[in-house]
């Protein structure tokens, strides 16, 4: 890896997406720090740091960056854009022609505009609801009304349609997947804040050197578990079968096999599960009605209950979102129709259900273990006294989009190689292969 990073400026094509990327990064972070005319920063921030962290602001604030509670022009983020796709993702099962336009290269088009035209919408509801939180918080807004409430549904509808564009940018002209970048440099942004924080807990006391040690210790094992479990696939052996080609020439058969990751889904159960289980709280802290607050209590972070349907919430969205995304019976029939067959395994039918007994008992240990990187913040807070949480949704997003934009990096740099070795032989043997053909 250290000979690579010299390597990365010295080819133009991968220079110019680097630059591009970084370029577009750099945007998205300063206006990430342009706040909204009108409001009142300090009263948000108060609100969303000690009531906010058991909402959906919360959670919208952890992927915005804290764009959310400086009220900044970037203040929804990427969440209207991911909101939309999620929403076409999970009807592709329920609405037969949405699955039919998934598989097709037009379709795909379609269903992108169509993404676009409801993250607009999903901007503008969202822009509208936060200028109404916004009022209601007392001292947040200097001269509330109609006036307030349009000018901050266009800030923020703007706003959230240029970092789709932004986004979409990246993945076409730079480098990595352009949405789960700006998400990732979103939660990186936090690591210094963090950082100091913990220094100033060292120097006042409340945290002791030992259990600092400790929880770094816990830090690289969970990053070395998340790094190993995002890359792990049970590997599925397959044969393809001799084929004659013509003019008694017979290919030989070749063997490959199916990867089926241990977590085929990803961070996505962890955000259904949060989304869902912080509904009772945020429903509570706006609506001010006692019940409701009595039973928010019991979906408190500190709570047994919290932690309990938590990951009963986890393991159930990651059985749920694989069976959404894994289909084994197309699968199957694509093997099928290859020619391709898992060795003592019957084509067709068979097939289906034997990949969907596999995938069965990989996603368990790889739920489990979602499970536990949600949990661990929770607890490394409750009973080591951190002023971090180290884990969860956040880690599991660096770790992935770190990785697929190492990977992405590294096949650049291989088709270069490549591209070099071919015309290098291009130069040796063309003359040759002329000669051979002349002489024919």
């Amino acid at each position: 890896m250290t000979s690579t990073v010299p390597n990365l400026f010295k080819v133009p094509e991968l220079k110019e997406k680097l630059l591009f990327t970084l370029l577009c990064l750099v945007i998205y972070r300063i206006g990430a720090h342009i706040a909204t005319p009108g409001v009142n920063v300090d009263a948000l921030t108060d609100f969303i740091g000690s009531r906010g962290s058991g909402t959906l602001f919360g959670l919208y604030d952890l992927f915005s960056g804290g764009a959310l509670r400086r009220a900044t022009v970037f203040a929804l983020g990427i969440m209207p854009y991911i909101s939309a796709s999620i929403v076409f993702q999970l009807a592709g099962p329920v609405f037969p022609i949405i699955e039919k336009m998934q598989r097709d290269e037009e379709g795909k088009k379609t269903l992108t505009q169509w993404t676009r035209y409801v993250t607009v919408v999903l901007c503008v509801f969202q822009a509208y609801g936060f200028a109404v939180f916004t009022e209601s918080l007392p001292n947040a807004v200097a001269h509330p009304g109609f006036a307030f409430r349009m000018t901050t549904v266009l800030t923020l509808t703007t706003g959230g349609v240029f970092v789709m564009w932004l986004g979409e940018q990246i993945t076409e002209r730079g480098i990595g997947n352009g949405m789960s970048l700006l998400i990732f440099f979103s939660i990186v942004e936090r690591i210094l804040p963090e950082t100091v924080n913990t220094f100033e807990a060292l120097k006042t006391g409340t945290l002791s050197f030992p259990v600092l040690l400790i929880v770094l210790i816990m830090c690289v094992l969970v990053v070395a578990g998340t790094v190993a479990i995002t890359v792990a696939a049970r590997r599925i052996p397959v044969q393809i079968p001799r084929k004659v080609m013509g003019r008694g020439r017979i290919r030989e058969g070749q063997k490959t096999f199916i990867p089926l990751r241990i977590n085929s889904a990803g961070v996505m159960p962890i955000i259904f599960a949060q989304s869902l289980i912080i509904v009772p709280g945020t429903v509570a802290t706006f609506s001010g009605v006692q019940w409701l607050k009595n039973f928010a209590e019991y979906f408190n972070t500190t709570s047994v209950w919290y932690i309990v349907s938590s990951a009963v919430l986890i393991v159930f969205f990651a059985y749920f979102y694989t069976s959404i995304i894994f289909n084994p019976v197309d699968l199957a029939e694509n093997l099928k129709k290859q020619g391709a067959f898992i060795p003592g395994v019957k084509p067709g039918a068979s097939t289906a259900d034997y990949i969907d007994e596999v995938l069965s008992r990989i996603t368990l240990p790889g739920a489990i273990f979602l499970t536990f990187v949600a949990l661990l913040p929770i607890i490394i807070q409750n009973t080591l006294n951190m002023p971090f949480g180290f884990g969860g949704t956040a880690l599991l997003i660096v770790v992935g989009v770190a990785l697929d934009t190492v990977q992405q990096v590294q096949q650049h740099l291989l088709l270069r190689q490549y591209d070099g070795f071919m015309k290098g032989g291009g130069t040796g043997s063309g003359g040759g292969a002329s000669r051979v053909r002349f002489r024919r």
